[in-house]
């Protein structure tokens, strides 16, 4: 990763996204080493963290992970997830796409930033890549081509002034996926994990 020590940049982490990515790779994230890498390579005015969580039950797997980044430096940015019946498959399925709401902030920010920081490998975010590239901000992404399937689409890749694959990133800001990892570190639980992506938001 390229840095200017001077560059004001903001992290905009697609929780599902990384999570999925993350899981393809078999690691866990450490999101203090991530904060404190950021950190260390330039200004870094905001990170945020976009997450959908299940209100609607008892406990939901994602709440500890949450609360502790609220608490440790990040900015959160939640919704309540939505539930609904596949129509394929008759299950119930839960989905909380944050794409709205990551994007509305990289525009809102890019008049205050240098370099954007984008944790997703979702090509629908390549018109956002480019729109913000044209405030005159460079634009890395963060995701891997090294799972299978590849995380990263195509045309995403190609429009970010860098691509970072998520392998790379492992002895920085990685550590070996648990066998039994703790609730915290999961997002979110696989029983109900909120899917990346769709339309049904």
């Amino acid at each position: 990763m390229t840095f200017c020590p001077t560059d004001r940049t903001a992290l905009f982490i697609d929780g599902a996204n990384l999570y999925s990515a993350a899981r393809a790779l078999s690691i866990d994230i450490d999101y203090k080493k991530l904060l404190d890498e950021f950190r260390k390579r330039g200004v870094l005015l905001r990170a945020y963290y976009y997450t959908a969580i299940v209100e609607e039950q008892e406990y939901s797997p994602i709440r500890p992970l949450v609360d502790w980044l609220d608490y440790n430096g990040f900015t959160m940015v939640t919704k309540p997830a939505r539930r609904y019946i596949d129509s394929a498959t008759g299950q119930s399925r839960t989905k909380g796409n944050m794409d709205m709401e990551i994007a509305v902030d990289m525009l809102e920010m890019a008049a205050h930033l240098d370099h954007a920081v984008l944790f997703s490998g979702d090509g629908d975010f390549r018109r956002l890549v480019e729109a913000v590239q044209r405030k005159g901000v460079r634009v890395t992404v963060v995701s891997t081509v090294r799972s299978q399937p590849p995380m990263a689409a195509d045309d995403l890749r190609r429009q970010a002034d860098v691509f970072v694959d998520l392998a790379d990133l492992i002895a920085i800001i990685g550590r070996p996926r648990l066998q039994t990892p703790p609730r915290f570190l999961q997002e979110p639980g696989d029983r109900d994990r909120i899917q990346a992506g769709g339309d049904e938001d």
